[in-house]
This record gives C-alpha cells, structure tokens and sequence, in this order.
C-alpha cells in the first residue's frame, strides 16, 4: 500500500498527506542546503567584506525573481482546479501559457536588472571594497534570472503535475552543481565572489532549463505537458492576482531584508550584516520546511475545492493545522540547540561576530513557533482561488508588520529589536490569519465536513 502512486484524487489520511509533500519539502530544504554552501564558501574563502557584500546585494535578484513564484503558486492553483474539473487539455494550455510568460518575463528583468544594479547596490549603502563584491556578484545573477525565474515557478507544477519526487530530483541535481562548483571555483580556483555567483547561475540552468525538455516530452506520465501557448489575457491575469500572495511574500521578504541590511548598518556595521546574512542563510532550513509543506499540499486542496469535494479540504485544514503546530513546537526547540554551531561554521574565525550571530539568531529564531501558520493561511487561500485574501496575509505578514517592527523595536530595544522585529509581526499577523479563517470560511466552507 505505501508504494501506490499518491493521487490528488485520493483522500489524504496523515500518513499519505506527509508522503506526498514530503518531496516538496525535501527540495526546499535541499535549495537552503545549496543556499548555505554557496554563503559558507564565500565567507570562509573570501572573508567578511565579500560576505556582507553578496548579502546586501542578493534580496535584489531575489526580489525581481519573485515572478516565478507569482506564475507558479497562481498559476497552478488554476491548473490544479482545471484538472479537477476534468479539462486535462485546457490544463496543458494554461501550463504552457504561464511558462512563456515566465520566460519572457525573465528577459525583460535581466535586461533591466544590470542595467540599474550599480545604482540600486549604491542606494543599499555599498561603497569601496563592498560595493565592488556586490556588482561582481550582482551581474552574474542579473544574467541568470530567466532561469532563476522559471526555477522558482517549476517547484509548485512539479506537485500539480503529481510529479513532486521528480521535482525533488532536479532540486538535487542543481544543488549538487552549486555546491561542487562553488568548492571547485571558489575554495580550489579562487575566482572570489564570481566563482559563487557562476556556481548558482549554472544551477539555475539545471533546476529552470532542463524541465522545459521533460514537460515537452507527451509520453512521459506527468499530469502536465507543454504545448503551442495561446494567450488567454483574462487566465493570466487571474494567475497574476492569485499569486500575488506569493509574489507579495517573495518581494515583501526581499525588500525588508534590504530595510534590515539599512539598519544594521547602523547600528552594527559591516558586523552586522554579517551577522544577519548567517541568519538568513541557517533560517533558510526551518522556513523551508514550512513553505515545502504549503506548496506540497496546496494543489491537492486546489483539485478537492474544484471537484466540489468539500468533506476532503475540510480533512486537509484539520489536519494541516495539527501537523504544523506539532513541527513548529519540535524546531523552535531545536534550532536553539544547533544555532551556536550554525554560527561558527559561518563566521568561527571572528570571536566578536560569533558571539554577536548566536545571539542574534536566539531571538530571531522564536518567530519559528509562529510563521507556519500564517505561510499555511496564505497559501491554503491561494489553492482556493481567493488571492485577495492570502495576498491580505502576505502584505501585513512581510511588509507591512516587518517595516514597523524592525522601525520601532529598535528605538526601544537597540540592536535586539531588529533580531526581534520578525517575531512581532509574524505574531501580529497570526492575529490577522485566525480571523480570516473564521471569516472566509463563509463562503468556502472548508471548517465543517459536509
């Protein structure tokens, strides 16, 4: 029984449900493990300039490759409802269309981003040695965003398409290549920030280029296939909207790690930077679990909400809640076992940044207990088709309660405030998620088996 294809279809006990999105958060969690060797071999191989300059620069390629997200998460909630319905070609037709517009998207951004970086890395507050890093850097990502963007946007239809498993393994393989050429270009070669930046670019190509080739090919046994596109502008608008939500979390994310960069530039300097950068990267393992199991089981509410099967979201609800507040209870725990080793590995060769990083990253890490469920909220309204709602979510978790917190808790509370100020809000925003679930459930119904 426990080796029988998982369908979206089936009814989805504990045991089922932790099966089929596990691969989702396998791959998550395997992208923040490449994540981290990339930082680990910068820092360790160039030093700490170079560190908290590839830091300070990189929630820019990550803010303009949020589209990928976007198309993915909005995109194959659509997809997901479609084949619920029945309509396997018009799913197809939907797929093929957010995928080009991915691509084109990915080109146009490219072009733009090198042309704006060096202003845009001047505005952060980069100057000297930093600033340089941070264009050497910069450049090659800008270079790769069309990949980067159809990477990103892969990772939701490689579940819709009941292919997570494979997903995973092109996670794997692009992993595999950032990590081997980031030792090879960076720790052997000595190419500096460019061996790091050449090291993701290729991955990219790996995770975003090649499942073009396996989603063209009709008889494979993917749910979803490439075909000619049509531009239907009323579906791509839809998809647009309800991945706002993500779009809105990427890009929030983004552009508050940016404000943080600002303020711990003043109030700690180059150290602090650091210090955050270390964060981000070792927060990448526990946040990817949760955003794993939202994109893993958002496609299977989708295809339940679209079969009219209201007896099995509410089943998903139920037991999405439990499973996440028993993890998030298990990591906060854990990550303030692990962080003071986390950190050494990162910065062990400067005492004052180590003992800095540790506690930084103590405080940061109870926002674990907390940001689960409200990324589960937003992302359980978008498989729904409500992206306003989740957007909601998204906008007060990411933005709006982050820019207020890391403003003001500092006033009152130093340095500690900006380690704190994702803890507010994300306890701000919880408020916000619980009663829009008691609220929206009006009209999806999705609290009461029926």
């Amino acid at each position: 029984m426990s080796k029988q294809k998982i369908q979206l279809s089936d009814h989805f006990d504990y045991s089922r449900l932790i099966r089929f999105v596990l691969p989702c958060i396998g791959t998550m969690l395997f992208t923040s493990i490449y994540g981290i060797v990339d930082g680990l071999c910068v820092s360790n191989f160039v030093g700490k300039t170079a560190f908290a300059a590839v830091n300070l620069i990189m929630p820019v390629p990550m803010l303009v490759g949020t589209v990928g997200f976007m198309l993915g998460t909005g995109g194959s909630a659509i997809v997901g409802i479609t084949l619920g319905e029945g309509d396997n070609a018009k799913a197809d037709r939907y797929f093929s269309l957010f995928m080009s517009t991915a691509l084109i998207a990915g080109i146009v951004l490219s072009v733009l981003g090198m042309l704006l970086l060096r202003p845009v890395a001047m505005m952060l507050g980069a100057e000297g040695e930093m600033l340089d890093y941070a264009l050497r850097y910069g450049r090659v990502l800008m270079l790769s965003l069309p990949t980067f963007i159809l990477q990103n946007m892969f990772q939701s239809f490689f579940v819709t398409a009941e292919k997570p498993h494979l997903g995973f393994y092109f996670t794997v393989g692009a992993g595999c290549t950032n990590m081997v050429l980031d030792v090879l270009l960076v720790g052997i070669l000595h190419w500096s920030v460019e061996g790091a930046a050449i090291a993701t670019m290729l991955s990219q190509v790996v995770g975003g280029l090649l499942p073009v080739f396996y989603f063209l090919n009709r008889n494979n046994t993917s749910l979803l296939h490439l075909c000619r596109p049509q531009f239907e502008g009323g579906v791509l608008l839809k998809a647009c909207v309800n991945g706002s939500s993500e779009l809105m979390t990427n890009l929030s994310m983004s552009l508050v790690n940016i404000l943080y960069n600002y303020q711990l530039l003043r109030f700690a300097g180059e150290d602090g930077v650091a210090a955050y950068g270390v964060i981000m990267y070792a927060s990448f393992l526990f946040v990817a679990v949760f955003v794993g199991y939202a994109v893993g089981s958002a496609p299977i509410v989708s295809y339940h909400y679209g079969a009219n099967n209201r007896k099995e979201v509410n089943n998903l609800y139920r037991k999405s809640l439990k499973l996440i507040g028993v993890v998030a209870v298990g990591m906060t725990i854990g990550s303030m076992f692990i962080i003071p080793h986390v950190a050494r590995f990162f910065v062990g060769y400067d005492e004052n940044l180590l003992i800095l990083t540790t506690r930084a990253f103590r405080l940061y890490g109870l926002s674990f207990l907390i940001m689960g469920f409200n990324v589960y909220a937003s992302s359980f309204f978008t498989a729904l088709g409500d992206g306003v709602t989740s957007a909601l979510i998204s906008f007060l978790r990411t933005l709006l309660f982050q820019v207020a917190a890391v403003l003001l808790l500092p006033l009152l509370l130093g340095i500690d405030g900006i380690w704190l100020a994702v803890t507010a809000a994300e306890l701000a925003a919880l408020l916000v998620s619980i009663g829009l679930f008691i609220t929206r459930d009006q009209q999806f119904h999705y609290r009461k088996a029926e």
